[in-house]
C-alpha cells in the first residue's frame, strides 16, 4: 500500500515538473521571438531575469546559438520528464518486469545522455563567450545529466536482467 502511494505521488511530481519545464520552454521561445523578430530591447529581460543584451551587441548568430542551445536543453528535459510519466502509467504492479517499461527507462538513459552532451556543448559555449568578457547566467547542469544517465542506463540493465529471470521463471512453472 505505502509503495502504491509513493507512485501515485511520484507521477504527480513528474507531471508536475513536465508541465513547469514545458512552461518554462514556451516561455523562452516566446521571449527569444518577441526579441528578435519584434522588440530588441526584450534581450534585456528575456525570462526570469536573463539578460542577454550584451551577447545581442556581440554578435546576433551568436545570441540565437546561445538561444538555440537553451531551448534545446529545455525541450529535452521536458521530454525525458514525459517519458516519465509514460513510464508511471505504464507501470504494471502485477507484472512490473516487462519488455515496454525497460525500453522506456533504456530511452530516458539515451535522451538524458544526448542532454548532458547538449549542455556540454552550452556549457563551453558559455564559457568561450565568458573569454571574450560575456557572461551568461545560466546553469546548464552538464555533469548532472551525464551522471544520470549513467545511472539511469545501470537500473535498465538490471531491470532487463529481471525480465530475463521474470520470463525463465515462467517457462519453469
Amino acid at each position: 500500500m505505502k509503495t502504491n502511494k509513493i507512485l501515485s505521488t511520484m507521477k504527480v511530481v513528474s507531471w508536475a515538473i513536465f508541465i513547469g519545464l514545458c512552461i518554462k520552454a514556451g516561455a523562452i521561445i516566446i521571449s527569444s521571438f518577441v526579441s528578435l523578430f519584434v522588440n530588441q530591447e526584450a534581450n534585456k529581460d528575456l525570462y526570469l531575469g536573463l539578460n542577454l543584451s550584451t551577447l545581442y551587441e556581440f554578435g546576433v548568430g551568436h545570441y540565437v546559438t546561445l538561444l538555440a542551445f537553451m531551448i534545446l536543453l529545455l525541450i529535452l528535459q521536458a521530454y525525458i520528464f514525459f517519458l516519465v510519466t509514460k513510464l508511471f502509467s505504464k507501470f504494471n504492479e502485477h507484472s512490473p518486469f516487462n519488455q515496454e517499461l525497460s525500453n522506456l527507462i533504456i530511452k530516458i538513459s539515451y535522451f538524458s545522455l544526448f542532454t548532458g552532451l547538449i549542455a556540454l556543448i552550452g556549457t563551453g559555449y558559455s564559457k568561450w563567450l565568458g573569454n571574450k568578457d560575456i557572461l551568461i547566467p545560466f546553469d546548464w547542469g552538464a555533469e548532472e545529466f551525464l551522471f544520470m544517465a549513467g545511472v539511469i542506463f545501470i537500473v535498465a540493465l538490471f531491470y532487463k536482467r529481471g525480465i530475463e529471470i521474470q520470463s525463465e521463471n515462467e517457462l519453469t512453472v
